[in-house]
């Protein structure tokens, strides 16, 4: 016997309904699992093709995972020694190279003195220009007239 489809009036049953909500929510079902199941095998083909990338964020969600825990007192005690041996190598590295670049540039003439100098040497020369333009402007407007 072939199941037809039968046309409502407008008015269905209690049962009709649970049929209807029951297949809609096996259809939910259905789509959410294919959507997991195509994320899945999303998330394999990228770590196939990027490793690295994963291992990126992998370690950068660990970092930020550490960050937002506190930090315990072993944790602390352990972890001083480097942290100030890696201030203390940067601190060491920042003054060479500060050191080096003063020299460098005292070497070729270029130090605070002579950089001060030339900046007031550009502000006369601006504002000797911005004198003689106002100057010739009246004498121009003066003539005119």
């Amino acid at each position: 016997m072939i199941d037809q489809p039968t046309r409502s009036t407008g008015s269905e049953t209690g049962t009709d309904q649970q049929g209807g909500a029951r297949r809609r929510a096996i259809e939910a079902y259905e789509g959410a699992r294919d959507s997991v199941t195509g994320a899945g095998r999303k998330a394999v083909d990228t770590l196939g093709e990027a490793p690295l990338l994963a291992l990126a964020g992998g370690l950068a969600a660990g970092a930020v995972i550490a960050a937002l825990l506190p930090r315990t007192r072993t944790e602390t005690r352990l972890v001083r020694p480097t942290a100030r041996r890696v201030k203390d190598t940067a601190q060491a590295a920042f003054d060479a190279a500060r050191e080096t670049g003063t020299e460098k540039l005292n070497e070729i003439g270029l130090n605070r003195e002579k950089g001060e100098e030339t900046i007031r040497s550009l502000f006369q020369g601006v504002t000797d220009a911005a004198k003689a333009s106002g100057q010739a402007a009246l004498d121009a407007a003066r003539n005119k007239s």
